[in-house]
């Protein structure tokens, strides 16, 4: 796959310190308006940013320009229980040390872009820039030391042990009016991605490629997609909203094509949303999204995490090789904007989705905790003249946690565990 020219790579790079993890390891929403009702804007047409969920809604929002930041941050980790077998290897089975492990690199700062520009009274296009999804681990101890072969230093676990994955994307939505009430739009998606594994040196004599597995540093990974939306003024009060991601195809982390299924294979699953808004008054609109992300499409993240290591298998780099275990998400939204006066509006908003990591699967997802489901979620917008406006967003997401065993390490027990804040502030102008 040719890869993109260094003015996009650029571009891409301006914001993804990482990227956040809240839904598996998706964003929840995208800009401070979406954010603060909780990603529930499929329905919604206030802003340019919410074309990242629905392109058909940005022939509505009139030319804008926004730009902003938030401050995000998770606090992950995992407890390994002391119920180890008393027998280890090579007769009996390997176990993590018995303890407390909390990630390091607390806080991140994860920047946003959108612009739009209406060509008629019919037709937009934009571009718009943000994070798609990502996950970062830290451990400062070797998480995996039991696991490696005394007789194979190469084997032998080094700290830290983690992995880095951020995810960026850029759209580039067409957004066309069908007639007063109906709008549709598709936007082309390049995306970029880098990932760096540390600390995974005991399974790499399990690999078809035992020298892509870990410590090789930060590879990048190149792609896109498309994404289709539709928004439909049904009545004055109500609006639905639909719309559609295709799989982000990317090229191979070739750096990691021992670790990752299909010799490194890390495409971006589908996803769709549905949903509505409905305006009970003027100044108060209630709106509901349901999201569903395919992450069992994606081999990577969806193949089983608890096979079984034995002398001799090769069970990381092939085709089934292994994955993390997540199962697919179904995520639902809702939120409410409470216009207090002409220049001031408030929002809040909950969203609630399954768990996407099994029990046994827990042993692996040491290294990517996405274990949240719940998120609260509060902002406003102030204006400050008739072109200028600042928008904040709040999220608190609970901890969430996944107890379980895995074949690996016997009758030892664990449990992975997330909680996250996240504070976006945001400017937008109109001209």
């Amino acid at each position: 796959m040719r890869k993109p020219s260094a003015m996009i790579i650029a571009a891409m790079l301006l914001f993804p310190t990482v990227s956040s993890a809240t839904n598996g390891y998706w964003a929840h929403g995208y800009g401070p308006k979406s954010k603060s009702i909780a990603g529930a804007c499929v329905a919604m047409a206030f802003g340019a940013m919410c074309t990242a969920s629905n392109p058909g809604s940005l022939v509505l929002v009139g030319n804008r320009m926004e730009a902003g930041v938030s401050l995000f941050s998770p606090n992950r980790g995992f407890n390994a229980d002391n119920n180890a077998s008393p027998v280890g290897p090579p007769t009996g089975p390997a176990s993590i040390p018995a303890g407390q492990y909390e990630s390091s690199n607390q806080f991140f700062l994860i920047p946003h872009f959108a612009y739009n520009r209406t060509l008629n009274e019919n037709t937009s296009f934009g571009i718009t820039v943000g994070g798609n999804g990502g996950m970062n681990t830290e451990y400062d101890k070797a998480v995996f030391a039991n696991f490696g072969n005394p007789m194979m230093p190469s084997t032998l676990a080094t700290t830290p042990t983690g992995i880095n994955l951020m995810q960026g994307f850029i759209g580039l939505p067409l957004s066309y009016k069908l007639n007063a009430q109906h709008s549709i739009g598709i936007a082309p998606i390049i995306a970029i991605q880098s990932f760096e594994a540390k600390g995974l040196q005991p399974f790499t004599s399990f690999s078809l490629h035992p020298e892509s597995v870990t410590n090789n540093g930060q590879d990048m990974s190149y792609g896109g997609g498309v994404r289709i939306g539709w928004l439909g003024q049904i009545t004055p009060q109500l609006n639905l909203g639909a719309s559609y991601q295709t799989k982000l195809w990317m090229s191979k982390f070739d750096k990691y094509k021992g670790l990752f299924a299909e010799e490194g294979s890390f495409d971006i699953p589908p996803n769709y949303d549905l949903g509505f808004s409905y305006k009970f008054t003027p100044d108060f609109t209630l709106a509901f999204d349901y999201q569903r992300i395919e992450f069992k499409k994606i081999k990577t993240i969806s193949n089983a995490a608890d096979l079984v290591f034995m002398p001799g298998q090769t069970l990381l780099g092939t085709e089934q090789g292994l994955g993390f275990g997540w199962e697919n998400m179904n995520i639902y939204k809702i939120g409410a904007q409470w216009e207090y006066t002409p220049d001031l509006s408030f929002r809040v908003g909950f969203s609630y989705a399954n768990q996407v990591v099994p029990e046994s699967q827990a042993l692996f997802n040491v290294l990517a905790p996405a274990v949240v489901t719940q998120h609260y979620t509060f902002g406003f917008t102030k204006k400050l003249d008739a072109k200028n406006e600042i928008s904040t967003a709040v999220l608190y997401a609970p901890k969430d946690s996944v107890h379980g065993t895995n074949l690996n390490t016997g009758p030892q027990t664990g449990d992975i565990y997330m909680d996250q804040w996240e504070i976006e502030i945001g400017w937008a102008m109109r001209f």
